[in-house]
């Protein structure tokens, strides 16, 4: 097992992951680019270049929209890797870098400093990115326009409870272990998941690990019996017993393959059900 550091002293190929992650182990998942369009490209919003990645099948059609939101490290290898996997799946995915204005984070080698930026953002700014992105996405070749789904890890996680309460082009929604008490600082005062959850009508998938502190278990499933008591009806929740935080990010020792793939499938396998039917 390397650190993060020991990484970069050995010139290895782990330099695409972010600096404050201190440990990048060699199991990570590399997935190709054969058969797909994938690379970098840019958002202007309100006057600024916001970057982006994007994966999407080299041919076909109607292939639906993942919107893909990062961990607080921002748009590095793993979340790459995860929008190619999407596209292998026959989706068209897109990462923004959500953390660009202040200079991005994957810089930054303390974890400390990072959450200072990724906590003080303001929500307005990030949902105003994610909706730049789906409709920039919108525009791309080969797309279904009005198909769109949202993913994301842990900070991407809860920001997937914020992006579906607020974008009505959103139609359904996987978040991992994000969350649900994480305030996001608004305009008139932080809004947290459980604040949302009268607001999420779409059908949404939870996936959790029954060691996690931070969701615990109880959250999420206070969170998902609010949505079903707001009129949700397509509500589905699921905690490994195995598993804390973490448990999808095959760069860290948090991964369990086991539960990562199943949670895979039944990810791919909800946007299957609500976005290609």
């Amino acid at each position: 097992m390397l650190t993060r550091r020991e990484v970069l002293a050995t010139g290895t190929a782990f330099t695409g992951y972010a600096l404050s992650v201190e440990t990048v182990l060699a199991q990570a998942i590399k997935t190709d680019t054969d058969g797909l369009v994938a690379g970098d490209d840019k958002i202007s919003v309100a006057g600024f270049d916001v970057p982006v990645y994007e994966a999407r099948p080299a041919g076909g059609s109607h292939h639906p929209i993942v919107l893909v939101i990062s961990e607080i490290w921002g748009v590095h290898e793993y979340i790459r890797d995860s929008t190619r996997r999407f596209a292998k799946a026959g989706y068209y995915a897109i990462a923004p870098e959500l953390f660009a204005r202040e200079g991005g984070v994957a810089q930054i080698p303390n974890v400390q400093d990072v959450l200072k930026i990724v906590l003080a953002q303001k929500r307005e700014q990030t949902l105003g990115d994610l909706k730049a992105a789906v409709d920039w996405a919108k525009t791309r070749p080969g797309v279904a326009a009005g198909k769109v789904g949202v993913t994301g890890w842990c900070w991407g996680g809860s920001t997937v409870y914020q992006e579906a309460a607020a974008n009505p082009d959103i139609k359904a929604a996987v978040a991992w272990y994000g969350p649900p008490a994480r305030p996001y600082q608004g305009a008139s005062g932080p809004v947290t998941g459980f604040d949302l959850a009268k607001d999420i009508k779409v059908p949404f998938l939870g996936l959790y690990g029954a060691r996690d502190q931070n969701p615990k278990p109880e959250d999420a499933q206070k969170f998902g019996e609010m949505l079903k008591q707001n009129g949700n009806k397509n509500v589905e929740i699921v905690i490994y017993p195995e598993s804390g935080h973490g448990f999808h990010a095959d760069y860290r020792p948090s991964y369990n393959k086991a539960d990562a793939d199943d949670a895979w499938t039944r990810c791919t396998g909800w946007f299957a059900k609500n976005l290609k039917g």
